[in-house]
């Protein structure tokens, strides 16, 4: 038979080496293994991470419900951005009801505890307390967003300007950051119940100065507050240079007009929540409503911040008022609301008959409601 390979002779010293190799093989292929080993541990590892981070993402993405922005994983907006590209903080400290005597403490507290949005309006009657409390604080004006709010009886063209130039002057400041029309009704000059049809019925000449100013350096931006999506209309039906930033409107558990919050963000106008809490009379039992307290316990947080956390999740600016420091800095903390949670306050505010408590008509004489959707005028 033909001899297809012929066996090779081997020595001691080939036994010996052959061993060697036998050894550094078995070496190679042990440490081989132990790190093929590690990888998968570690690949492991990170995907139990990256499984846990996706669960804790809220269903609506990222950034969270529409209207939010900046939304992540444990925080709320901490601000919007408005049509002129100005970031408005998500939460101010309201002012309104805040006597004299008490007010500059309460928002030299808030400027202490982190707020940088100040809520205020001529009408309140404590814009230079306020004025003196920003200044004591040593908050560059350029960190702060101040709003305050034109009377119904300066809508004539040639009376809003000198207005708007005392509460400049009483808040020390060269500009308002906001500057809304308070109500959707203008009163004869002097007066606090003789109405002025004309411009109540057309708004336009009012905001036309309001956009002077803008221009003018005064007011960074405009905006609007209880106006009704008819009063809206009729507003934006004019020609305008410079949209309404905001509407500024009663929101609350009692009252969360899911209507006009729904309305609003189809057509790029963002709200603002006055009453976040519900009226004087209403707080303590807003604060009790099972829903409310249920968040309260489950996230280890107060009944306080899950209705103001509430809002800012609904995509609003919301406006607590306090001059109880504590409460103060109570209000300022908030947080984002499991989904089921969220839903759930939300199914329970909009379940039952709205109650509306802030409505002047009958105070100011109207033979109207102010807040109809149409109106005899």
């Amino acid at each position: 038979m033909p001899v297809f390979y012929k066996p090779v002779p081997t020595s001691e010293h080939d036994d010996e080496e052959s061993q060697n190799l036998t050894k550094s093989r078995s070496a190679r292929i042990k440490t081989t293994l132990f790190y093929f080993v590690a990888t998968i541990a570690v690949m492991y590892v990170a995907y139990l991470a990256t499984r846990s981070i996706i669960r804790s993402v809220p269903k609506h993405g990222m950034h969270g419900r529409p209207g939010c922005h900046h939304r992540n994983l444990t925080t709320l907006p901490s601000h919007h951005i408005l049509p002129s590209g100005d970031k408005i903080p998500s939460v101010a400290l309201g002012v309104w009801q805040a006597g004299k005597g008490e007010v500059g403490a309460a928002v030299q507290t808030a400027l202490k505890t982190g707020y940088r949005h100040i809520d205020g309006a001529w009408i309140y009657g404590n814009e230079e307390e306020v004025g003196k409390a920003i200044s004591a604080s040593g908050v560059p004006r350029d960190q702060l967003w101040l709003t305050s709010k034109l009377w119904n009886n300066f809508h004539a063209p040639e009376d809003i300007e000198p207005a708007l130039d005392e509460t400049l002057t009483r808040l020390n400041t060269e500009y308002l950051d906001l500057y809304l029309i308070h109500w959707p009704i203008a009163f004869k000059k002097g007066s606090n119940n003789v109405l002025d049809k004309e411009l109540t019925a057309n708004p336009y000449p009012t905001w036309q100065k309001l956009e002077e100013l803008v221009d003018k350096g005064k007011i960074r931006n405009i905006g609007i507050s209880n106006f009704n999506i008819a009063r809206i209309k009729n507003l934006t039906a004019n020609p305008l240079k410079h949209k309404p930033a905001v509407n500024q409107v009663e929101l609350n558990y009692f009252n969360p007009q899911p209507e006009l919050l729904k309305w609003s963000k189809e057509n790029g106008l963002l709200l603002e929540a006055y009453s976040p809490l519900g009226s004087t009379k209403q707080v303590k039992e807003a604060l009790s409503v099972p829903e409310v307290k249920e968040i309260a316990k489950k996230l280890d947080i107060t009944p306080a911040q899950a209705l103001i956390s509430w809002h800012v999740q609904r995509g609003t600016i919301v406006l607590p008022k306090s001059v109880t420091p504590s409460r103060v800095q109570e209000n300022f903390q908030v947080v984002t609301l499991p989904d089921d949670l969220f839903d759930k306050l939300e199914k329970a505010a909009t379940s039952h008959p709205p109650q509306r408590v802030v409505n002047p008509s009958k105070n100011w004489g109207l033979d109207f409601d102010v807040f109809d959707e149409n109106w005899p005028l």
